[in-house]
Parts: structure tokens; C-alpha cells; sequence
């Protein structure tokens, strides 16, 4: 089963994975992070018997990613949500075309039957440092790379807590988020760059992930991490400014290389 852990290569790559980049209308071996982290997403809640008929599901921070309306053509009940326009606007998401404003944009690739799309999934506002407490009893809750954009390391982890709050006993959480692989000291998101600065993006680093994950436990959620950075040529390669590889698991940001990290984490069942 699959495990919490580092995007790699044979991982896109396998049966399973490919799969699911397929039905979500991705190019065949397309060694993107994106991909990997909609197809792990898509592969941790199956196999944890999540996706069908009857499930609600919860996505943060959506922009226009395939996930919602894969899940409803599935057949789950789903509720997307992403930060007002005018905040996103402001950071740069609605000219990058990474933000959703309604409901509608969720299902550009077709994914899901309109009539099915429109009773199964709606759309609201929220911001994810600050999770409404009428968002619970659901199934599953998900985010793709987005809790590393709140403003800090720690800003980051309240939110993974939060979004728990929002789980039924025993539901399931998968978030994907920055992975720093270039050292285990310095990073960004975590007190600036040592020197000042400040950067919109937070680099969870393995002493991050492991301290989340004990805290976790302590609290009776079951998590298992694993490390395994993957031994394909792909793995090796890293994608610099303005990133025009073919190949983009691992790039450079600032002085860093990063790539993608699953977290799947099942709330303590009470």
C-alpha cells in the first residue's frame, strides 16, 4: 500500500499511476511533479477505499486541478474550495491560472458528466489559515502543494492539524507539499533565508516531516514516512529557471532543489 514519501520516477511510472494520469487526460509518461502529486493523491485514496459512491470528499486550495471533478465522476460527494479572487490575485494565482473562481472551471477537461458534475460537487471560499468550523464529517480532505504557501513552515503544519478537524473518526488526509532536498539545516519558510529575506514559498525539510509525523502519533493518527528518493535518470535531473524540461521532478528554487512529498495520514478512529 502506499506509503507517505518523496515523488520518484518508477513511481510515476507504474501501472497504477499511469492510470490515473491517463483518465485525468495527462500525456502517457509525462515526468511531471504535478502529475505525481494528482496521481498520488488519486492512488492513496483508493486503495484506502475512498473514492465511489456515498464519500465525501473535502480539496483545499483546488485552482483548476482535475481532482475534484475525477472524484465526482467516481462518484463521490465533493467539496471544493480555494481563496477569494482578490487574494489570489494578489499573489500571482489568477495570471498564472492556478486559481478556480467558480465552479465551473473544475471541469474543463470533461472529466465528469455535466449533470453528474453539477449535483455532486460545489464550490465556496476559503482560506486555509483559517478552516470554517462547518466543514466536517468528510470522508477524505486533500491539498496539492498548497500548505507551503501560507506564509511559514508553521503555518503550513496548523493547517495539516486543521484540516483533520474537518474528517469524520478514521477519515483520510493527503497532502502533497515542497520537499527540500538540497540540506537538512538551511531552508526556506522556516525564520527567512538567515539573512532577511523572505520567500513565498516554504521547504519542508526530513526533520520537519519526522517532527509532524510524531506529532501526529502522539495525537493517535497513524502515519508512516518513507525517505526513497528513487534511483531513475529522471531523479537525477533537476529543471532550473524557466524551467523548460521536459522532465520536472526536481528544480531549483533560489538556492535550493526541491521536489514533491506525500503525506498520508488516517485520523485517529476515536
Amino acid at each position: 500500500m502506499l506509503r507517505s514519501g518523496i515523488c520518484h520516477q518508477a513511481q510515476l511510472e507504474s501501472e497504477p499511476f499511469q492510470g490515473w494520469a491517463t483518465r485525468m487526460g495527462e500525456r502517457r509518461l509525462h515526468l511531471h511533479r504535478k502529475v505525481w502529486e494528482w496521481c498520488f493523491i488519486a492512488q492513496a485514496l483508493q486503495e484506502r477505499g475512498q473514492l465511489g459512491p456515498g464519500r465525501r470528499g473535502l480539496g483545499f486550495a483546488v485552482g483548476q486541478e482535475p481532482l475534484p471533478a475525477l472524484f465526482a465522476s467516481l462518484g463521490c460527494q465533493i467539496t471544493a474550495t480555494d481563496q477569494t479572487t482578490d487574494a489570489a490575485r494578489s499573489g500571482g494565482w489568477v495570471d498564472a491560472a492556478m486559481h478556480a473562481a467558480d465552479r465551473a472551471e473544475l471541469n474543463r477537461r470533461a472529466l465528469c458528466p455535466p449533470k453528474e458534475f453539477s449535483e455532486r460537487v460545489e464550490f465556496r471560499f476559503v482560506d486555509m489559515r483559517a478552516v470554517p468550523d462547518d466543514l466536517s464529517g468528510f470522508d477524505f480532505v486533500w491539498s496539492a502543494c498548497s500548505l507551503e504557501h501560507l506564509g511559514s513552515l508553521e503555518a503550513g503544519e496548523a493547517f495539516i492539524f486543521d484540516a483533520l478537524k474537518c474528517l469524520r473518526p478514521g477519515g483520510i488526509a493527503v497532502h502533497t507539499t515542497e520537499f527540500n532536498l538540497s540540506s537538512e539545516d538551511e531552508t526556506m519558510g522556516a525564520g527567512g533565508l538567515g539573512d532577511g529575506r523572505a520567500w513565498p514559498t516554504g521547504l519542508y525539510r526530513r526533520q520537519d516531516l519526522e517532527r509532524i509525523g510524531q506529532r501526529l502519533r502522539d495525537e493517535c493518527h497513524a502515519i508512516s514516512l518513507s525517505f526513497n528518493l528513487g534511483a531513475g535518470k529522471a531523479d537525477w535531473s533537476v529543471d532550473r529557471p524557466p524551467y523548460q524540461q521536459q522532465v520536472h521532478l526536481r528544480l531549483e528554487l533560489g538556492e535550493f532543489v526541491t521536489t514533491s512529498y506525500g503525506l498520508i495520514i488516517e485520523k485517529d478512529g476515536g
